[in-house]
């Protein structure tokens, strides 16, 4: 009896330091370890239009690579020949039951980062971020989602440097360049008050 999941069968794609594929592919979960290489992956932050909240994910406690770390809404490696914005959908879809994504958008097209090791892995990732609208609650699958909330802006940057919480290492290091580009310049202005 054969019970592959999408995660048994995802591939990932290697690219150069400049987001190109170099042509090879490799399983994700084999290809994360303490030597990952450099691969194709990106960001997506959802915010609620209603109010602009930010959707935020606990990863589940079973996920291999980085469990019980919160982070921005979904993250995730297009698969061989996939468009990305395809795969920020899918994986929305996936991950979080949300699959109408509205205003999708990237607003960090050459974000590139490597992490300290994690429980024995690191990611290195060529990483574009992007940002979209949702109406709804998100519906997570419990295997990729072990919590979610919505937080303002001002509140996620506050969770971002509290000592308690554990935060995912690129949700950190990609707020230093998000706080300064639309949509999310504007949403630190309007809750200062400025």
């Amino acid at each position: 009896m054969n019970n592959m999941t999408e995660v048994d069968t995802e591939r990932i794609v290697y690219v150069t330091e400049d987001g190109e594929p170099t042509g090879e592919t490799a399983p994700k979960l084999a290809a994360h370890h303490e030597h990952t290489r450099l691969h194709l992956a990106f960001s997506c932050y959802l915010l609620r239009r209603s109010d602009q909240a930010l959707l935020i994910t606990s990863r589940a406690a079973s996920k291999k690579v980085w469990p019980r770390v919160w982070t921005n809404s979904v993250c995730g490696h297009p698969a061989p020949g996939e468009p990305i914005e395809e795969a920020v959908r899918r994986r929305a879809a996936f991950e979080l039951g949300l699959p109408r994504l509205n205003g999708l958008q990237c607003v960090l097209p050459a974000y590139r980062y490597s992490t300290p090791p994690f429980e024995g892995v690191v990611e290195n990732e060529f990483c574009p971020v992007f940002v979209a609208w949702v109406d709804e609650d998100p519906e997570p699958h419990p295997d990729e989602v072990g919590d979610w909330r919505w937080l303002s802006w001002n509140d996620y940057a506050l969770l971002l440097n509290d000592d308690v919480t554990d935060v995912s290492y690129w949700a950190k290091d990609q707020f230093s360049q998000l706080k300064d580009v639309e949509p999310f310049s504007s949403l630190t202005e309007r809750n200062s008050g400025a």
